[in-house]
């Protein structure tokens, strides 16, 4: 798969996600959809933010907004973590990084003095067109739900 790019169509794709559901950006074509990347279900971090989204996301709604979360934790993981902070939207599991390579989000990152490879907290809001409209990438998660909203 080739990286997304600011202000090009994104590419079909489909992933499993959570409620026995799989992920097609093409049933999402006439909202916004935001696919927000984080590292792993249930760190301090990832739990933040995904509060933070969950806490607004009524607010997305009336924008017209959905909001994925990804990693490339398993769905069992997913339904567990979206069971325990009671997410009222669906996380995508990537256990393949084929998402991730598409938006380009595995980087090499340093973990208590060593080099590893992982996902860099990144997100992305799609038009309701299907084009890459924004990206945020090495997000720091204090007030970032609410920026994103605001961009809507």
């Amino acid at each position: 798969m080739t990286s997304t790019i600011v202000g090009l169509k994104i590419p079909d794709f489909s992933a499993p996600m959570t409620s026995d559901k799989t992920f097609n950006l093409s049933e999402h074509l006439g909202k916004h959809v935001i696919i927000y990347f984080y590292p792993k279900d249930s760190t301090p971090g990832c739990t933040n933010e995904s509060i933070q989204f969950n806490e607004m996301q009524q607010s997305f709604i009336k924008k017209n907004c959905l909001i994925f979360g990804v990693s490339r934790d398993s769905i069992k993981s997913h339904e567990n973590f979206r069971s325990k902070y009671d997410f009222k939207f669906d996380l995508i599991s990537d256990i393949n990084e084929e998402v991730c390579r598409m938006f380009d989000v595995i980087k090499m990152k340093n973990m208590y003095g060593k080099q590893v490879r992982g996902i860099e907290r990144s997100t992305f809001l799609i038009s309701p067109d299907g084009v890459l409209q924004r990206e945020w990438r090495k997000v720091k998660v204090p007030g970032h739900a609410q920026e994103v909203l605001d961009s809507i």
